[in-house]
């Protein structure tokens, strides 16, 4: 299909008012084919789609994002009539949470500036202490170091719920709203990352398990949902994290119990970054588990590829 007449690729990126009326006259009139009328269902699960990491004055901008977002929204215009439905992810956090910088405190009464590393080892000697949690946050750091092999990065405040740099970015979103009306199938939208002391990069899971908490613990329904399709294509920010993590969470879970279904995965190379940081090279550590993935099955994609 074409690209609605109501699109302009000069908003992308821009803080606005969705048109989500215009969206939804655009998709009416588009008559596509029901979706529930197709034999082979794709899906495009959107990875935290959010103001402040995609435009360039968010709290956390993933560098290229803007250009990513543009060739997402497009993409989903061109083969409306073949994306059968759409997740996306929204990141959803609150003031005080493991990975901002009151969590924590050192010696002389400071709080960890954005993009610092918080080591078990650093932890043990006292050179941060926790403000709360105490018992837990310090296994935390150890478990996350154990367990999931990542260090505790302290992040500048974003994707705060109620802010604007919560919500989808709005041309993307009325790209979801033209698809929905298009297709007669509703977005479904995923919240994830309010549980305070553990850090939620997956869609699917957080870094450390919390016990009798709300998504605290494998997110089964969604991924059962994401199951239902025959083929899955990813996009969203960040590659390095929230991408990265969701990808992992489906190899570890399915390549315990069936691996075949890695093979259906698609990841839109072209419509994903990764984070910025001033000492550490995320982009390189992701292409290289990324590499991994490409071995059991999962295919690299770009927007210009066809819909397969």
């Amino acid at each position: 299909m074409s690209i609605p007449s109501f699109y302009d690729s000069g908003l992308v990126g821009r803080y606005y008012e969705p048109r989500v009326l215009d969206a939804i006259t655009a998709g009416q009139a588009a008559n596509g084919r029901p979706a529930k009328e197709d034999r082979e269902r794709v899906l495009l699960l959107l990875v935290d789609p959010q103001v402040d990491f995609i435009h360039e004055d968010g709290s956390l901008s993933v560098p290229g994002a803007v250009a990513d977002t543009r060739r997402t929204i497009e993409w989903i215009f061109k083969n409306v009539d073949s994306i059968t439905g759409i997740i996306a992810s929204l990141d959803t956090h609150t003031p005080l949470q493991i990975f901002y910088a009151p969590w924590w405190i050192n010696a002389h009464g400071e709080h960890p500036a954005p993009f610092t590393p918080i080591t078990s080892d650093e932890v043990e000697k006292g050179v941060w202490k926790p403000t709360v949690e105490p018992e837990w946050s310090r296994d935390y750091v150890e478990q996350l170091e154990e367990k999931a092999k990542k260090t505790l990065m302290i992040w500048p405040y974003h994707t705060m719920v109620g802010t604007s740099g919560h919500a989808i970015t709005p041309a993307l979103y009325e790209a979801i709203t033209y698809h929905a009306a298009a297709r007669d199938q509703q977005p479904v939208f995923i919240s994830k990352g309010s549980i305070p002391k553990t850090e939620h990069y997956s869609i699917f899971e957080p870094e450390v398990k919390v016990a009798d908490v709300p998504l605290g613990d494998l997110n089964l329904p969604l991924i059962n949902l994401i199951d239902s399709y025959d083929v899955i294509y990813i996009a969203g920010q960040a590659k390095s994290h929230c991408v990265l993590e969701t990808i992992t969470s489906l190899v570890r879970y399915f390549g315990e119990h069936r691996p075949e279904f890695i093979k259906r995965w698609r990841l839109l190379e072209d419509a994903t970054s990764s984070v910025a940081h001033p000492e550490i090279d995320f982009d390189a550590i992701a292409n290289e588990q990324l590499a991994r993935f490409e071995k059991l099955g999962m295919e690299l994609r770009t927007t210009i590829d066809p819909v397969s």
